[in-house]
């Protein structure tokens, strides 16, 4: 069943339930629409992209913050089989060019205040006329979404689309390199849905707090899984802070959330320190919380279950290329293998394979490798890059793990991100999860630092807790720590005193921490 399928299917069976609610406390804004309207504004944008010319295999290329009108556009795109290319809300001017040159839409639909973006490229790069603004001060000669919703027709429109069609473009965060065009189909996005209704117990009475950007795979994946069963989403749009999570929570009552790392800090932080009360906000009816899109550390995850104890916890794990987070997952109840990413997930296979592609031995490092529904169709026009990544069904990750003897798989590291000191390979993640136990410690990257004797050695950048000053004296006091904690070669060499770029999925930069602190090495 497609994407589109399920959201006429809801229509048809469930029109005035509350399908999404958007919300921004800021600047006072909440609204929501019914399946019966999402469908119907859905059907009218897709026909008015029909009557501009967009036909099945074309791209549109989509550059919008979180939003109702976000998904309406989304769906209305497949709708029609084209193909949907979301765009990082960061992207640049040249970002912009590059996934134009890459995907050469038919049609551009985004957010008004991209404008500037897009004009700073238009007179010397301009490949199509079909530019929808959302918003009411659009440039001159571009089309506004909801005069195109009011001049087009309501009625459903006849496309046959498969399961094997393609239905988007994803571009990779690009944390170790240009962003990768990621073609996938319907096929992926159905398995996406069922894996996470599989995996959360979901059913149609959930209400999703949606707070990370739709663009990614991860939390449109979520999405899935409330758009399969009918359930409810919120659309939590402005700044998020500690009080804002609650909050949403509280007001709309509800029962599951995706929460990243510095999030989940964040909120341990606010507790601790009194700025947000606990008593003050009814949060009964939140049951399930989702980490993931980073390496989880063991002590954050029992630290939120002591101020949390009701809410029941799932780690996932995935990548865009396997059409988002669930092909690996530790669910509750294990609390045994807390540190682990869990088991192959549902109607998924997972393994741990060497540099030759065979299964490892229980224990051994070796790359994460998956297969499943949800693999990606290719690296859209990198035939090359394809082969090297998808071998007989199988997903290459790039991650390294091992696995034990119970199946259960254990994150190392990014294989571009391992640090070899020495001829020691040292994993980046080991040691932030050693650092992220210091009481006085908030965030940490670490990355290698170029050293003319060993080759490499640690570097780590840390971000301390908003009541901690930086001082030798707290450098010292790490540095002891780790002599605790860490055998010789994976202590760091270099402590940064500084904020950890992360990108908005919550993933650290690690390239951009090479290119800030590469001159630091020895």
């Amino acid at each position: 069943m497609t994407i589109s399928e399920m959201l006429a299917r809801n229509a048809r069976m469930s029109p005035n339930s509350i399908a999404l609610i958007e919300r921004d406390p800021a600047k006072n804004l909440r609204k929501q629409i019914t399946w019966k309207q999402f469908n119907e504004r859905v059907n009218r944008i897709a026909n008015g992209l029909l009557s501009r010319g967009i036909r099945k295999g074309d791209r549109v290329i989509h550059w919008m913050m979180n939003s109702i009108n976000w998904l309406e556009a989304y769906v209305a795109i497949v709708r029609t089989g084209a193909w949907a290319v979301p765009l990082n809300f960061r992207f640049t001017s040249q970002d912009f060019k590059y996934c134009m040159d890459v995907a050469e839409p038919k049609a551009v639909i985004f957010d008004e205040q991209f404008s500037d973006h897009i004009k700073a490229i238009h007179d010397n790069f301009f490949l199509t006329n079909n530019y929808i603004a959302v918003g009411e001060n659009a440039p001159p000669n571009m089309v506004l979404f909801e005069d195109l919703i009011a001049e087009s027709s309501s009625q459903p429109i006849e496309i046959e689309i498969s399961d094997e069609d393609p239905c988007g473009v994803y571009f990779t965060s690009g944390t170790t390199g240009p962003p990768k065009p990621i073609l996938l189909i319907h096929k992926n996005m159905e398995c996406s849905a069922i894996t996470e209704v599989a995996h959360g117990w979901r059913k149609p009475g959930d209400i999703f707090i949606l707070l990370k950007p739709l663009y990614h795979t991860g939390e449109m994946t979520h999405w899935l899984g409330s758009l399969i069963l009918g359930g409810r989403a919120v659309i939590q749009r402005g700044k998020i802070s500690p009080k804002i999570i609650l909050e949403a929570i509280h007001e709309e009552r509800g029962t599951f959330i995706m929460l990243l790392v510095p999030w989940v800090q964040d909120i341990l932080t606010a507790l601790d320190t009194g700025e947000i009360k606990r008593e003050e906000y009814d949060l009964s009816c939140w049951r399930l919380v989702l980490f993931g899109a980073q390496p989880v550390p063991t002590h954050l995850i029992l630290r939120f279950k002591e101020k949390f104890p009701h809410v029941e916890y799932e780690v996932i794990y995935g990548l865009s290329e396997s059409a988002g987070p669930g092909c690996i997952h530790l669910a509750a109840g294990n609390d045994q293998k807390l540190g682990s990413i869990g088991k192959a997930g549902f109607n998924w296979e997972a393994r741990i394979v060497n540099e030759k592609g065979e299964d490892g031995k229980v224990g051994e490092i070796g790359e994460i490798v998956v297969k499943g529904n949800g693999v990606m169709k290719e690296y859209y026009k990198n035939t090359e890059k394809t082969v090297e990544t998808v071998r007989k069904g199988w997903l290459y990750t790039g991650d390294m793990g091992w696995m034990d003897s119970e199946g259960f798989i254990w994150l190392v590291d990014r294989k571009k991100d391992v640090i070899i000191c020495g001829g020691e390979n040292i994993f980046p993640v080991e040691v932030e999860e050693v650092l992220q136990k210091h009481p006085k410690v908030l965030d940490v990257g670490v990355i290698g630092l170029p050293d003319e004797r060993q080759g490499e050695i640690v570097g780590a950048v840390i971000k301390l807790r908003p009541e901690i000053e930086e001082s030798i004296e707290i450098e010292n006091e790490i540095y002891q720590f780790c002599e605790k904690h860490l055998p010789r070669y994976k202590r760091p060499r270099q402590i940064i005193f500084d904020d950890v770029p992360r990108n908005p999925t919550g993933k650290i930069e690690k390239r951009t921490m090479r290119e800030k602190y590469f001159s630091l090495g020895k």
